[in-house]
């Protein structure tokens, strides 16, 4: 008992605790936001929403496993890596020949439903961890050779297998988010700036085969009601309530649980998820918009300070990639909210309501408090296995 009373004195001396409370300080933020986007469905009588019961489990569920994981010795998660790159385009395959899409897009294959149960999880949200986690151990491999063009071509075919499983799941906000994780963490390995300006122009150039072959008629519509809004007001109907319920909200909004839009039923679509910003926009005015985007800068700015007290190499790449992976989302939940962007399926990290999108946040969260720790300089509560081929390792 004396000893298990000494690791835990120990767990809470080495665990970033200010990672760790910007983490559920957000969350609980989160859960209130998604309580009063769903207050309406359940008709005010004193109930909870399942989008709310399901967003607390997935938070309580995900603080559990990132603690869990806060305790893996970063040794032996460096040693699996492979096998966390294979597990990731297995369930990537799986998804593609039993996979579910929602409602509006049938045909993709975006989702997998847990047998009977009614829960369904996103497989893709899972695998984006499990990529920087594998992509960040094969650019250590190849750190001291990176600009050779071998060196390029597995890079490159390393970052090209999960982008285009989850292209052709039908999925290509997720796609994107996979392309900035990989492109900060080339960046932050010294890739040399002349591969990105080529890389830029080959993607410029190939933007109308992009257009005419990779997007179907939906993603069209969703790009061209940005520029045409009065031809296609049914696909621009959920950004346009969504900017005017940021509007009505001014400088301190409306009111918790007293938003006009926020609290009409389905006055906008979708808002304990992709329009989780608009909804705190409206009932908590431009300070509570303010006050997420701080929890969440201050969270990013977190993972990056363990990157950069990082001491072998090998962490300060991943943290990169986790915190670029919160920044792609914030970037591309809060356009669409706004109308900058299409409306492409990506949560804001923390706030969305969403069992997969909040369980595997904190997957990250708990790999960086491994890393945290790990840096402590201090003989970790080993949970490793030997002798575990690695084919990235020099030996």
């Amino acid at each position: 008992m004396r000893q298990v009373f000494k690791e835990i004195k120990n767990f809470i001396k080495e665990t970033d605790k200010i990672l760790l409370l910007l983490c559920l300080l957000t969350s609980a933020f989160g859960c209130v936001s998604v309580l009063s986007a769903t207050l309406w469905t359940v008709g005010g009588n004193g109930n909870l929403s399942r989008d709310f019961i399901v967003m607390v489990a997935a938070v309580s569920m995900g603080i559990i496993i990132a603690i869990i994981i806060s305790l893996i010795d970063y040794e032996f998660i460096i040693k699996i890596a492979p096998f966390i790159g294979l597990f990731c385009i297995g369930i990537m395959v799986i998804t593609l020949l039993f996979g579910v899409g929602p409602i509006e897009r049938p045909d993709a294959k975006t989702w997998l439903k847990i047998g009977n149960t009614g829960i369904f999880f996103q497989p893709s949200e899972i695998v984006k961890i499990g990529f920087i986690i594998s992509f960040g151990v094969h650019l250590e491999k190849l750190k001291n050779n990176i600009n050779h063009i071998f060196s390029i071509i597995q890079l490159g075919i390393h970052a090209l297998i999960p982008v285009a499983l989850v292209i052709i799941s039908g999925d290509m906000g997720s796609a994107l988010i996979f392309v900035i994780i990989a492109v900060a963490m080339l960046f932050i390995a010294g890739l040399h700036w002349g591969y990105f300006l080529g890389g830029g122009l080959v993607l410029i150039a190939s933007l109308p085969l992009a257009w005419m072959f990779l997007l179907d008629n939906i993603q069209k519509d969703r790009f061209l009601a940005l520029i045409y809004p009065e031809l296609y007001p049914d696909i621009i109907y959920q950004q346009d309530r969504g900017l005017t319920a940021l509007g009505g909200g001014g400088i301190t909004g409306q009111g918790l649980f007293q938003g006009e839009l926020t609290q009409r039923p389905n006055a906008i679509p979708e808002a304990e998820n992709d329009m989780i910003f608009t909804v705190i926009g409206e009932e908590l005015g431009m300070i509570g918009c303010i006050a997420a985007l701080i929890l969440l800068t201050l969270i990013v700015l977190r993972i990056i300070n363990t990157g950069k007290h990082d001491k072998v190499g090998n962490t300060k790449i991943m943290c990169y990639g986790v915190a670029a992976m919160i920044i792609g989302q914030i970037i591309i939940n809060v356009g669409m909210c706004l109308r900058l962007l299409p409306v492409i399926g990506i949560t804001l990290p923390f706030f969305s309501a969403g069992g997969s999108s909040n369980i595997c946040i904190y997957f990250s969260i708990g790999l960086i408090l491994s890393f945290y720790r790990y840096n402590q300089q201090r003989d970790l509560i080993h949970v490793s296995q030997q002798n575990i081929y690695n084919p990235f390792s020099e030996n």
